[in-house]
C-alpha cells in the first residue's frame, strides 16, 4: 500500500512511519503539509494518489487553544474537512486522531464509542468538529494521556523532574486511560491495513489519576514514588487556561466487542517506555 502520513514530524506521526515500514510511505511534517492549507491538501494527495491517509497533524497544545480558537479550529477541524475532500478525489481511506477532551468528565465510568460528546475546552470542542468532518467509511481513533518516544509528554516530563531534588506534585482528582505510542501505531496499522470504519476509543488498558501515574513512572524509572505529593486541580499554580475532564477514561467497547486484540496494560508499556528513554 501507499500510505500518507501528516503530522509525521511529531509524537506519533514520527513512530506510525517506521510502523508501516513493510509499505510505501508518504511522511509529511508540517514544513512538508500546512493540512489546514487547502490547496496545498489537494496538490499533495492529488499527486502522490496513496491508498490510505493517516492524519496525525493537529494543535494540541489543549491550553495554547483557549487563547487562539480560530487557529485550534483551523488546525484541528477544518484541516480534517481538506484531508477528507482530498481523500475522496483518490479513493483513499482517512484515520484521524481525536481525543478524550470530547467528554466533560461527569460520567460515573468509562465513556464508550456511543457516548455523548460535550467537551469543555477550545481544544476538546475543535476535536470534535474535526470527527465531524469525516466520512463514516473512514476511521476516528480516540486515544488520551499519548506518550511516546518523540515530542514532549508526561513520562518525559516526570523523569526530568525526578532528576532534579525534592517533591513533585500531581492531581489526584483527574482519571484517564493511558496510551504509549509504541502499542497506538500498531493499532493504526491495522486501521490503516483493513481499512477499519467508523469511531474508537484506542488506549491501554486500566486507568489512573495523573498522582498514580507519575509514581508508577517513578517506580518503572527505579526512583522513589513517596516523592510523589497528591494535590487537587483547583491548587495548581499556576492554573490551567483550559479546563480538564476529571474523569476521561475511554472503555475501548468497539474493539473489545469486534474481537479485536486490545492494547497492553499501561503499567507494561510504560515500564518499557522509561527503559528506552532512560537508554536513549
Amino acid at each position: 500500500m501507499k500510505v500518507l502520513v501528516t503530522g509525521a514530524g511529531g509524537q506519533v506521526g514520527r513512530e506510525l512511519v517506521d510502523a508501516l515500514g513493510a509499505h510505501e510511505v508518504v511522511a509529511c511534517d508540517h514544513a512538508a503539509l500546512d493540512t489546514g492549507d487547502r490547496d496545498a491538501v489537494l496538490a499533495t494527495v492529488t499527486s502522490e494518489e496513496p491508498d490510505a491517509i493517516a492524519h496525525c497533524a493537529a494543535w494540541t497544545d489543549v491550553d495554547g487553544c483557549e487563547s487562539d480558537p480560530d487557529r485550534a479550529y483551523r488546525d484541528n477541524a477544518l484541516a480534517n474537512r481538506w484531508v477528507m475532500e482530498a481523500a475522496r478525489r483518490v479513493g483513499a481511506y482517512v484515520v484521524t486522531l481525536s481525543t478524550d477532551y470530547v467528554f466533560d468528565g461527569d460520567k460515573d465510568g468509562p465513556y464508550d464509542e456511543w457516548d455523548t460528546p460535550s467537551p469543555l475546552s477550545v481544544y476538546g470542542a475543535s476535536k470534535l468538529a474535526g470527527e465531524f468532518e469525516i466520512d463514516p467509511s473512514s476511521a476516528v481513533v480516540r486515544t488520551s494521556w499519548v506518550c511516546g518516544r518523540h515530542g514532549s509528554n508526561a513520562v518525559k516530563t516526570i523523569l526530568r523532574l525526578a532528576r532534579q531534588k525534592g517533591k513533585m506534585r500531581f492531581v489526584t482528582d483527574q482519571r484517564g486511560s493511558p496510551t504509549i505510542v509504541s502499542d497506538l501505531v500498531g493499532a493504526l496499522t491495522t486501521f490503516v491495513e483493513e481499512r477499519l470504519p467508523g469511531t474508537w476509543h484506542v488506549t491501554n488498558q486500566g486507568a489512573l489519576t495523573w498522582y498514580e501515574f507519575a509514581r508508577v513512572v517513578l517506580l518503572a524509572a527505579g526512583d522513589d514514588p513517596g516523592r510523589v505529593e497528591p494535590i487537587k486541580t483547583a491548587e495548581l499554580d499556576p492554573p490551567r487556561a483550559a479546563t480538564r475532564p476529571a474523569n476521561s477514561e475511554l472503555d475501548n467497547r468497539a474493539l473489545r466487542l469486534a474481537g479485536r486484540p486490545l492494547l497492553p496494560h499501561y503499567r507494561d508499556s510504560i515500564e518499557r517506555l522509561v527503559r528506552e528513554l532512560q537508554d536513549a
